[in-house]
């Protein structure tokens, strides 16, 4: 069941389900620093969004090299229902003590950021780095949750940030903030 919460003039929304079937103008990819694919979401993306992903994924490695941690770019959705990807690489988790919140913040806010760049009003998240970067669920979700928060009451170009977790444990640890 979908939960919606209104933060300014935008809606936050949580939704359990598959990144990849999102009808938003955005996707998020939690990618990993050489954007040539992987696991997890970014294996999901990368397989369902088809081989245009890739190409432009290369063009920007080849122009730009890796990309570091918290930042973002963005690619064409290729056979996706969304019309872009925002690739972010989040931080893998060493137990707090290598800025781990603050890379996680970053990730979310430069995708923010360049959702807004490129004239989007809605985009949906994945629940960056805790999958097999090993962040916890619930002190990522709460980063998560205040860094969109913190945006929508600052920039009301974007209209939904939707949040797309995969796990019903996951949605209970999301849903608790709503």
């Amino acid at each position: 069941m979908p939960l919606h919460k209104q933060i300014g003039a935008a809606t936050l929304t949580l939704v359990r389900g598959d990144i990849t079937e999102q009808d938003t103008e955005a996707i998020v990819n939690a990618a990993n620093s050489s954007l040539l694919g992987g696991g997890g979401v970014d294996g999901a993306i990368h397989r369902a969004g088809g081989s245009q992903i890739l190409e432009e994924c290369r063009k920007i490695r080849a122009a730009k090299g890796k990309c570091p941690t918290g930042e973002s770019v963005i690619t064409c959705g290729g056979n996706l229902k969304a019309r872009f990807v925002i690739h972010t690489v989040g931080p893998v988790w060493h137990g707090g003590e290598g800025e781990e919140e603050i890379l996680l913040g970053n990730a979310y806010r430069n995708s923010l950021l360049l959702a807004a760049a490129h004239h989007l009003h809605t985009i949906a998240f994945p629940s960056i780095s805790t999958g097999a970067y090993g962040f916890p669920v619930e002190r990522a979700s709460a980063i998560a949750m205040k860094t969109v928060s913190t945006f929508l009451q600052n920039d009301s170009s974007i209209e939904e940030v939707r949040f797309v977790v995969y796990s019903h444990e996951d949605y209970e640890v999301y849903a608790y903030l709503f």
